[in-house]
Parts: C-alpha cells; sequence; structure tokens
C-alpha cells in the first residue's frame, strides 16, 4: 500500500511540473501581440552575445611562445623570419607585431604610433555589434513600458465601454501591463549582462595587445647580437 501511495503521489508532483511549465508559457501568450517584437529582442541578444564570444575567446589566444620567438629573431637581426612568423598567424597581437616590423627602421615614434593605429582596427573588431546588445539592454525595458500603457488604456476602456466589466476582462488588460513590462525589463537585464561580461573580456585582450606592443618596442631597443 506504501509502494502505491508513493507512486501516486509521483505521478501527481510530475503532473504539477507539467501544469507549471504550461502555464509559464500561457502566462507569456497573454501578453498579446507586443511580446512579438520582445521575443525577437531576446534572439538578438543571445545571438549576438555568443557570436561576439566566439570573436573575442579566439582573439584571446594566442601561442605563449610567439614573443618569445620574435625576439629572438629580432635580437638575431633576423628580421625576415619574425616577419614571416607574423604574418603567417592569425591574431591581433599578431597583426600588431607585424605591423611593427614592416616599420623597422624608422623612428620609434613612427614604429609605436604604426603599432597604435593597428591595435585601434583590431579593438574595433572585437567590439563590433557589442552595440547592438548596449541598444537593446536600454531600448528593451521601454518597449516593455509601452506594453504598461497599452494595458492601461484597454483597462480604462473595459470600465468605459462596460458597465460592469468581468474580472476576465480586467485580468487580460493588467496581463499586458505586466507581462510586458517584466519581460521587458529581464531581457533589459540580461543584455546588459552580456554586454557587461564582453567589454570585461575586449579590456582584457586589449591589455594583452598593448603588453605586447610595448615588449616590442623593447626589443628593437636592445642591442643585436
Amino acid at each position: 500500500m506504501f509502494d502505491i501511495f508513493l507512486q501516486i503521489d509521483s505521478t501527481a508532483v510530475g503532473a504539477e511540473v507539467v501544469t507549471k511549465t504550461e502555464s509559464v508559457w500561457s502566462l507569456l501568450g497573454k501578453g498579446g501581440p507586443l511580446m512579438w517584437p520582445l521575443y525577437l529582442l531576446f534572439v538578438l541578444t543571445i545571438f549576438f552575445f555568443f557570436e561576439r564570444l566566439l570573436v573575442i575567446r579566439k582573439a584571446g589566444q594566442v601561442d605563449q611562445n610567439f614573443m618569445s620567438i620574435i625576439r629572438d629573431n629580432i635580437v638575431n637581426g633576423n628580421i625576415s623570419a619574425a616577419r614571416s612568423l607574423a604574418a603567417n598567424t592569425s591574431h591581433p597581437v599578431a597583426r600588431i607585431i607585424d605591423k611593427g616590423i614592416q616599420r623597422i627602421g624608422k623612428p620609434i615614434d613612427a614604429i609605436e604610433k604604426s603599432m597604435e593605429n593597428t591595435g585601434k582596427l583590431e579593438m574595433y573588431k572585437l567590439e563590433k555589434n557589442m552595440s547592438i546588445l548596449s541598444v537593446i539592454s536600454r531600448f528593451a525595458p521601454l518597449f516593455g513600458f509601452v506594453g504598461t500603457i497599452v494595458g492601461l488604456v484597454l483597462l480604462l476602456k473595459q470600465f468605459a465601454t462596460v458597465e460592469n466589466p468581468s474580472i476576465s476582462q480586467i485580468a487580460d488588460a493588467m496581463y499586458i501591463k505586466l507581462i510586458t513590462s517584466a519581460t521587458g525589463l529581464i531581457i533589459g537585464m540580461l543584455a546588459y549582462l552580456g554586454y557587461a561580461y564582453l567589454d570585461t573580456q575586449v579590456n582584457r585582450t586589449g591589455n594583452m595587445m598593448e603588453s605586447a606592443s610595448n615588449e616590442f618596442i623593447d626589443m628593437l631597443q636592445e642591442p643585436t647580437r
């Protein structure tokens, strides 16, 4: 008998979980047509976050021996080998170093300026599309508040056109008001957190590029063997 009770109880718990899951989707559906633009903003947030994350992570992976090999070639006067290594390495640090190697023989200030310009271009490539997340983090809550206004308008309309509006009619207007606002706020927070995390990773990669540039300039001022 005890086993039968446990089986019935577990079945009831499972049924309760399914009911809660269905109620969440049905609740979101009651937000009305205004939910579709919010769904689109959510999809864009997920897409651009992971698209930038893959790019930034790839840019942050550099061979630890890269700068050591460059240093050995530069100090030994083997400029062509250093240029070949930098040109054949697909990485922001390598492209900055390659630009510096191309300018060897010119004043240090000119080399630094050239590498700095290349670094800015590489940073622009890393930050590309991140502004979309920033815009969504601001726009999604505002669009959610539009649902609040629409819900209030519908609620007032119910009181104006119907002498005694039913609870279900009032609830429909309140659903639009609350669900769109909550959804917009959640999407906005997710977009902001995604943007903040990616910005931290971009700054980390930028510091790595700056460190490599400074190390390269120091190489050029070392005596050749």
